[in-house]
């Protein structure tokens, strides 16, 4: 038999936060590619860019830390890939 859950919360709207970019919050205005402690944290465990969506960032900022993390890539501060 199926259980149906005849609980009436479930036609209710919820009203999602809209998460606010890191960086505009703290008002860093230069994300600096030597600082690896702020970059990694953008990272995931394997050396790849985490997408806007995960931290929400805005798109000014994703494209500055975007381009910090590639520098520090080539200036190898920060590996390209984690085995």
């Amino acid at each position: 038999m199926r259980n149906y859950n005849n609980n009436t919360n479930n036609n209710r709207q919820t009203k999602i936060e809209k998460k606010i970019c890191y960086f505009c919050e703290t008002k860093i205005e230069k994300i600096d590619f030597k600082d690896v402690y702020l970059l990694r944290r953008f990272m995931n465990s394997q050396g790849k860019i985490y997408p806007p969506k995960k931290h929400s960032n805005c798109s000014f900022h994703q494209r500055t830390l975007a381009n910090a993390i590639k520098k520090a890539r080539f200036m190898a501060l920060v590996p390209f890939v984690i085995k």
